[in-house]
């Protein structure tokens, strides 16, 4: 009851939006109307700073919030806040350190046009949102599709030293039609497709360590990309786009070794994780 949902942004909002309606949904009461009012009010006292949300009191499991608000919230950006002096639910999924921050935006930019009645409709207004919902993406590394280096490393294995995170070899296929990363744990081989300056999906069993921060994706779906960032420096940002996780692979050749740097974007440990030295393995 404390964590582990796996949901869309729009099951969040719904869930909300059963609080808003004190527990009412489509015409019946799935929870008591008692208990939500006693579950979102303040049930005891959690800090004095007028400028937190997290300063405001809590019921049973939900923060009471600035502006006379209440919600729910999951780890690195999770949000289901409601607002019913504006019968008003946000809901938010995301991956970001500073939680405050994305609350701040809700609070100075959607706050101040709430009206206590219906907003007129605005076409020109919606095709401009639409616009822009449309265009976004998840940044991809910036860099060069090839290298001269590119030849002489790819489909050469290199040997990792003892570590907690399993890996025992890694290459990089980057000359074929289909790149690939390539690694060896001691449950076996495994294959992510690489997308070069796009997004290749896939449901690969290596997702570089976020299935240690999930509870119930042990195995999501995968998204990488990745690019030269330098001469010879190959850096592959994997993301799981189910989860607020992703991780950025940097793979520094010099000479017959390999240095690899992992960095994770949130996580509930140490971000960046201790340089892995590989050696380039005898044979192809």
């Amino acid at each position: 009851g404390a964590y582990g949902l796996s949901v869309r942004t729009e099951d969040i909002a719904k869930l909300g939006q059963l609080y808003l309606q004190h527990g009412m949904w489509n015409g019946k009461q799935l929870i008591p109307a008692k208990w939500v009012d006693e579950a979102t009010s303040r049930q005891t006292s959690n800090g004095s700073s007028p400028n937190s949300d997290w300063d405001q009191g809590y019921g049973y499991q939900f923060w009471r919030s600035r502006h006379d608000t209440y919600r729910g919230d999951g780890a690195f950006g999770q949000y289901m806040m409601v607002i019913p002096q504006y019968d008003a639910v946000v809901a938010i999924t995301s991956g970001v350190r500073d939680m405050q921050t994305v609350m701040n935006l809700v609070w100075d930019k959607l706050l101040p046009a709430f009206q206590p009645t219906a907003l007129a409709e605005n076409p020109s207004g919606r095709r401009a949102l639409e616009a822009k919902l449309a265009s976004l993406s998840v940044r991809m590394p910036g860099g060069r599709s090839t290298a001269a280096l590119a030849a002489r490393v790819s489909g050469r294995w290199y040997d990792l030293p003892a570590n907690d995170r399993g890996l025992r070899a890694v290459a990089l296929d980057l000359t074929s039609s289909s790149p690939a990363l390539l690694v060896r744990t001691a449950a076996g081989e495994t294959r992510t497709p690489i997308g070069a300056g796009k997004w290749a999906q896939s449901r690969s069993d290596f997702n570089n360590g976020i299935d240690q921060m999930l509870s119930v994706l042990p195995h999501p779906a995968v998204a990488t990309s990745g690019a030269w960032t330098s001469d010879s420096v190959y850096t592959v940002k994997l993301i799981a786009p189910e989860t607020p996780f992703y991780s950025t692979l940097d793979f520094l050749f010099t000479g017959d070794k390999l240095l690899l740097d992992t960095e994770y974007n949130v996580s509930f440990n140490a971000r960046k994780l201790p340089r892995l030295e590989g050696t380039r393995a005898a044979g192809p």
